[in-house]
């Protein structure tokens, strides 16, 4: 009868536990979806129009929540929707380079013109359409963290355009399938002599500077198969693909044809002055090594944890580096390919045509967060900043509603 009794209260202690926690799980789940609406309901305010959808997803110690809330004209979207996740990917190549570094394949602080470690070829080739400012001054570190002087072809229009439009949107609206390359990139660099300046002098986002890391990479990758092989050949074969550590189903596209979404996707909406449009076929090769990633917020889930916990590639040593290792000239938070999102944790956040989205990793907290937020508002510069800082608060608000 005693031992009845023991059990008795055993099992209800444990239902009872069962229960609290099945009720504060809930409680995070409501107070995310009210804090996500919140967001959602006071920017449309704000702009005055429709956003199709924003969307967040919290791993975390106290469990793990997706909340997502659609305007008038929204898609659904889920953990496994897939969609492109741009600038994120530049984490990746960051991933990449460092553990190439760690295989002894390279040295981060090399000049780029030295030669691939135990080879008599150089990093980034020896040709006069090569031969673009600074070269022989940059190191593989500082292309890492836009301290190269780097002109980015594809964001900046200043120093060099085509009727007014970069270079690479002239491009695309001309020749909306042009397979492009890093070396039709540097080639603009040389004949125009485009430049920030001299390494360590100024920090400049370049998107043409990650093109370069991902050159880096097929040449060194190449040389140590002994056969030609892309940036996309090693991302699959040692940091996503089905032979990886941690393998995931993230895609890399690199060819101009490659424009057509895994099923399922969510569409990307950009809202001009006096039009609206939807996006989902890109030419992916206008963006190799600094933002053709695709895959969903799952994937960027289990890649940015296991990558800051050192489950996946990377040892605590090149973990520190990516988070840590800033230029001489950076005045923000930005490292290797990483960026500090204060609040919220280490990371990158990325934006094509039509998307928007954040993926960060917080080590004092164990917590991860992912943010998809596939819309553009390009009547104002000001409404599009609105989108953009719509990626950290959502971060930290999601963490408020868990309690964090």
């Amino acid at each position: 009868m005693q031992k009845l009794k023991i059990l008795s209260i055993i099992s209800f202690v444990l239902l009872s536990l069962g229960c609290k926690n099945t009720n504060e799980a809930d409680d995070y789940q409501t107070n995310l979806d009210n804090a996500i609406k919140n967001i959602h309901d006071n920017l449309q305010k704000e702009l005055n129009t429709d956003i199709p959808s924003l969307s967040v997803y919290v791993v975390s110690p106290k469990g793990t929540f997706f909340s997502s809330v659609l305007g008038a004209n929204g898609a659904a979207v889920s953990k496994k929707t897939y969609f492109r996740f741009a600038s994120n990917t530049k984490n990746f190549t960051s991933t990449a380079i460092l553990k190439m570094m760690q295989d002894g394949w390279l040295n981060i602080d090399d000049k780029i013109t030295a030669n691939i470690p135990g080879t008599s070829t150089p990093y980034v080739p020896n040709t006069a359409d090569w031969n673009f400012p600074h070269k022989n001054e940059i190191t593989i570190r500082q292309l890492l963290q836009h301290n190269a002087g780097i002109y980015d072809i594809t964001n900046d229009s200043s120093q060099y355009n085509v009727g007014g439009e970069t270079y690479t949107d002239y491009m695309l609206s001309n020749s909306p399938n042009h397979q492009f390359s890093t070396g039709e990139y540097i080639k603009l660099l040389t004949d125009h002599n485009l430049s920030y300046g001299a390494p360590n002098t100024v920090y400049h986002y370049s998107n043409t500077g990650f093109s370069i890391l991902g050159e880096i990479i097929s040449r060194v990758y190449s040389q140590k198969s002994n056969a030609s092989k892309t940036y996309g050949n090693y991302m699959y074969d040692h940091i996503v693909g089905s032979s990886a550590k941690v393998p995931l189903g993230i895609k890399f596209p690199e060819l101009g044809t490659d424009q057509q979404l895994p099923v399922s996707y969510i569409r990307g909406f950009i809202k001009y002055a006096d039009h609206s449009e939807i996006t989902d076929k890109i030419n992916a090769s206008a963006h190799i090594g600094e933002g053709n990633g695709v895959g969903t917020m799952e994937m960027l889930t289990e890649y940015i944890r296991t990558l800051m916990k050192g489950e996946n590639v990377l040892n605590s040593t090149s973990i520190q580096q990516m988070k840590t290792s800033k230029g001489a000239s950076t005045t923000n938070n930005y490292a290797l390919g990483c960026s500090l999102f204060p609040g919220i944790g280490y990371g990158h956040n990325g934006a094509t045509e039509g998307y928007l989205s954040l993926m960060t990793y917080d080590p004092d907290t164990d917590v991860s967060i992912i943010v998809l937020f596939p819309f553009w508002d390009l009547r104002s510069t000001e409404n599009f900043n609105k989108c953009l800082s719509t990626l950290n608060t959502t971060g930290l608000e999601a963490k408020k509603a868990l309690g964090y």
